[in-house]
């Protein structure tokens, strides 16, 4: 394919709560054995992407971890690879990241010796797939100086926390807003871009002259009466896990067999690293409904609509209901757990009872293991 691939993956996001405090957001587990991060990486393979850089910040230590080797996204290539690129102090910058904009700049040479035409762009914290031939063959269709990939979101979303974009007839970008009071139109940006590597360069080292940061912000709003930006329509599942609510929800609908069937059961693929791990044991008394239970997992009890990640015990007598229990947890005897997500490592101690009633409840708590 004639581009490389820009995975910003840094951005620390304050409304994910407990859960961001010791992960970056792209390293959230989705879906019971994968991360966020996967599902864009999967994207850039599948698209026969060779050589895609991560620009990784916040909490970078599980997620550097997880991108630690590229066989797993098929990268590892004498011509081009995964690159990894945190901020680093020189003579010239001791900033971290101030901005999308900025991590691009702070890592310009990257786009300098590539030798690509097109550089596709696209945030780390995104559910989909995506044919990025597709999405490239429309952007010289239309001759467009950038492509902003977008979704047309359900009436009762509450999409005031994304970019709203106003297309004409032609799909040519005429308003483009980050984070509205009031949203104008149902039609969100999906944080992934096209655009060519030269006018990449010129736009980002300009921002830097100007000191401006964001990308959004200080290149696509600004220059969009100037430049020729263009929406493209993703028809497809979209989900960004910005929220407590919205990591919840997005890791519910695999629930659906619709959903867990179009991204595991059609071409192509999903990918991530995979840990040499037993696959789970139901023993006498188990009963699961509608729920998806990980490799490594032991389970004693009831679950119901819920989704356990890896290394998961569950005691005897216990009932779990519309959960989320990510890696690692252990649950001892006669325990209620019902509308919560459980923080990775946790230890809920037995004769516990857990519910969120007003909506989802975490629980980062930490027993004893040994002695419940």
């Amino acid at each position: 394919m004639r581009a490389l691939g820009i995975i910003l993956a840094g951005g620390n996001n304050f409304r994910m709560k407990e859960l961001s405090q010791k992960r970056a957001i792209a390293a959230m587990p989705i879906a019971g054995s994968y991360r966020a991060i996967d599902f864009s990486l999967s994207s850039m393979t599948n698209s026969h992407v060779q050589k895609v850089a991560v620009f990784t910040q916040f909490n970078a230590r599980s997620l550097n971890a997880h991108l630690s080797s590229s066989k797993w996204w098929d990268f590892g290539r004498k011509q081009g690879g995964l690159f990894v690129f945190t901020p680093i102090m020189t003579n010239e910058s001791s900033y971290w990241y101030r901005g999308t904009a900025d991590a691009i700049y702070q890592n310009i040479d990257f786009l300098k010796n590539s030798h690509e035409p097109y550089v596709i762009i696209a945030s780390g914290d995104g559910i989909y797939k995506m044919d990025f031939n597709k999405l490239l063959e429309y952007h010289i269709e239309k001759k467009a100086d950038i492509t902003v990939v977008c979704k047309d979101m359900d009436k009762d979303e509450d999409v005031e926390r994304y970019g709203i974009i106003k297309m004409a007839r032609d799909n040519r970008i005429e308003d483009f807003e980050e984070k509205p009071v009031v949203a104008k139109t149902n039609t969100v940006s999906c944080g992934i871009y096209v655009i060519r590597r030269r006018q990449l360069i010129e736009l980002i080292e300009k921002c830097a002259e100007e000191d401006r940061y964001d990308f959004v912000r200080d290149i696509l709003i600004r220059y969009k009466d100037l430049r020729r930006i263009y929406g493209y329509k993703l028809k497809d599942y979209w989900r960004n896990i910005a929220t407590v609510d919205d990591y919840y929800r997005t890791n519910m609908d695999f629930l659906k067999p619709e959903v867990r069937n179009y991204f595991f059961k059609t071409y192509p693929d999903v990918y991530s690293k995979v840990d040499d791990l037993p696959p789970a044991k139901y023993n006498v008394g188990a009963n699961i409904r509608n729920s998806l239970i990980s490799s490594g997992c032991i389970i004693n009890g009831t679950v119901e609509d819920s989704i356990l990640f890896k290394k998961v015990f569950v005691g005897n007598n216990c009932y779990i209901k519309n959960s989320i229990i990510l890696n690692d947890v252990y649950i001892g005897d006669n325990v209620h757990i019902e509308n919560c997500i459980i923080e990775s490592r946790c230890t809920i101690n037995r004769d516990s009872y857990y519910k969120g009633e007003n909506g989802i409840r975490v629980l980062t708590e930490t027993g004893d293991r040994y002695g419940v």
